[in-house]
């Protein structure tokens, strides 16, 4: 799997700067919860200073006037509940704007992930992305939900803090502002060295997911030829990495993060009192003062520990949000359309020029592909595995890109037709169809709302699919699970079949369509081939050259060229590859080429 580039304390700023962008739409949401935040942080200060005065006034003097004394506590009562009901919504907006924010990016990057060229999923792992679009959005929220507020909290009480503390005494309070740069070399410390752990941690996450989603999809292969015990055994090394690097994670946070900061909280406790001890030799020193005092520099050590206990959460958020933001900026998009004008596909004729097309940008699986589809015609695609067939498909389809060569319909270059044109007048059904989690109906009509529950039905009887539909005890209202496992191979073809000709599309592009359905169901439906091939251009891959042997012209490919092309007579009158390819199929030689 591909390893991502440490990220410098340049990067994680422009990771942060980028997260923070999030939160503009918020802002005035953020600032109502920033001053809900000042007033909790206000409150909590006071208090200390209501009990100094307590102290100070009336306890160590023993003089307790009823009102008096009874305002204060009254005072310092209320505004304990003022807290806690302050509280309350201070966090319940910044969880809102968390929430609202995550929400925001995970719809960022779905809809990123839609809009991905096929390339990105031939080499990035299903669930390598299901990782990002999950995990990785989920530790970016915890940021949002837990360490901003920390931060922001920790902003507020410090300020807080040394005003009260300069109210007490200014020149300790002086000497206590020399722990700030000790807090800070601290967190340049720790954000140094954690975030290569947190980004090991991340990507070794990412490659669980991944065998688990490969795992789960692949069963049957798995079980089928006993590979049980080999995918155990690469999950467990994988899991005992991700463990060995959680361990480091844990032993580096135990040492720098709460045992640091309890070690400077004693010895600035030990030097308070200290000096308070020495004052205490020349003059009286006010008792509510030393507990004041030692209260408040408590409160100041409570926000740093709790923002040194989430900077892990922080460096976590930081890498995750770097590896959401590297698919986010992935340039292998879908190919872009030059969609000026309202150009539409009309008869449908395809005309490809002389396409030369690489996967990978160095080996060409295409090469000079010339050929003319016209409106109405079938044309077949047959050669071995490898031949270029599929590519020929993916190219029509517009799933990649190609450089070289023009691809035309109807005179109009592909690149120029708009894409909602393409995907409208251009039906696919594919060897292995995908249903839907859902229903019969639902995976037909593909929650197109201007398709009516006939059109549905009608779409069903045209391929012979209500045979079999209306004998389900639900018919259309079937529920169909993940992938459509609980039905044949025909079945599922026989749904994507109905699906194509719901649309009503003016071109068919047939990759193997039939191989997958038994050679009963097989017979059946040619007539509804032969009624769909009717006014529609026809694109067909065939293994089995029986089911193509009517079709105006048939293409041989070979290495990605066309080495043959004619009708089937024509073909097998010249006793090349082709004439091969039919007598092994029928039985007539034992072996070929």
């Amino acid at each position: 799997m591909e390893k991502q580039p440490k990220l410098t304390a340049k990067d994680q700023w422009v990771v942060f700067k980028r997260l923070m962008r999030y939160a503009i739409p918020h802002k005035k949401s953020i600032a109502i919860a920033l001053f809900f935040l000042a007033l909790t942080i206000t409150g909590s200060i006071v208090g200390p200073l209501i009990i100094q005065s307590f102290i100070d006034d009336y306890l160590t003097p023993l003089h307790f006037p009823k009102n008096e004394v009874l305002t204060l506590a009254l005072i310092y009562i209320g505004l304990q509940v003022f807290i806690v009901v302050i509280s309350y919504f201070q966090q319940l907006r910044f969880q809102d704007i968390a929430l609202r924010i995550i929400q925001q990016m995970r719809i960022d990057v779905f809809t990123k992930v839609q809009g991905l060229g096929m390339r990105y999923f031939d080499r990035t792992p299903a669930g390598s992305i299901v990782s990002r679009v999950t995990n990785d959005t989920e530790s970016i929220k915890e940021m949002f939900v837990s360490v901003m507020v920390t931060f922001l909290q920790a902003i507020f009480v410090i300020i807080g803090v040394f005003f009260a503390l300069f109210s007490l005494d200014v020149k300790l309070t002086f000497v206590s502002m020399l722990l700030l740069p000790l807090f800070l070399i601290i967190i340049i410390v720790y954000r140094h060295y954690s975030a290569d752990f947190y980004q090991d941690l991340r990507e070794r996450l990412s490659q669980l997911n991944a065998k688990i989603a490969e795992s789960l999809s692949g069963m049957g292969m798995i079980q089928a030829f006993r590979q049980e015990e080999r995918l155990a055994k690469e999950f467990d090394d994988i899991n005992e990495g991700h463990y060995r690097t959680g361990m480091r994670n844990i032993k580096f946070d135990s040492i720098l993060l709460s045992p640091f900061i309890d070690l400077l909280y004693a010895i600035a406790i030990v030097f308070v009192l200290g000096y308070f001890g020495f004052l205490s030799i020349d003059h009286a020193v006010e008792v509510g003062v030393i507990y004041a005092f030692t209260t408040l520099i408590g409160r100041l050590f409570h926000p740093v520990q709790e923002v040194m206990q989430r900077m892990s959460i922080f460096q976590q958020a930081l890498v995750s949000a770097s590896r959401v933001f590297k698919l986010m900026d992935d340039p292998d998009m879908e190919p872009q359309q030059n969609e000026e004008g309202q150009k539409e596909i009309g008869e449908g004729t395809i005309e490809f020029r002389n396409v030369t097309f690489s996967y990978d940008g160095k080996n060409d699986v295409l090469k000079n592909i010339s050929f003319t589809a016209n409106a109405g015609e079938t044309v077949a695609l047959v050669g071995h595995t490898g031949s270029g067939k599929s590519s020929i498909i993916n190219l029509l389809m517009r799933f990649y890109e190609y450089s070289k060569g023009e691809i035309l319909i109807d005179g109009i270059s592909l690149k120029d037709l708009p894409k909602s044109e393409i995907r409208k007048k251009v039906g696919l059904v594919l060897q292995d169809p995908f249903l839907f989690y859902g229903d019969i109906e639902s995976n037909i009509r593909l929650h197109n709302k201007s398709m009516s529950g006939e059109d549905v039905r009608a779409a069903a009887e045209f391929v012979q699919a209500n045979e079999f539909i209306e004998k389900l005890p639900e018919k259309y209202g079937q529920k169909v699970t993940e992938r459509g496992a609980t039905f044949s191979s025909g079945q599922r073809q026989l749904v994507a079949f109905a699906r194509t000709i719901a649309t009503n599309p003016k071109i068919l592009v047939l990759d193997e369509a039939t191989a997958n359905i038994d050679t009963e169901t097989e017979v059946a439906i040619q007539n509804s081939l032969e009624k769909m091939r009717k006014g529609r251009t026809t694109i067909a891959i065939a293994h089995r050259l029986s089911t193509i042997q009517d079709a105006e012209l048939i293409l041989v490919l070979h290495q990605g060229e066309i080495v043959e092309r004619g009708t089937h007579q024509q073909l097998l009158s010249q006793k090349g590859l082709y004439y091969m390819m039919y007598q092994l199929q029928n039985g007539l030689i034992e072996d070929a080429m």
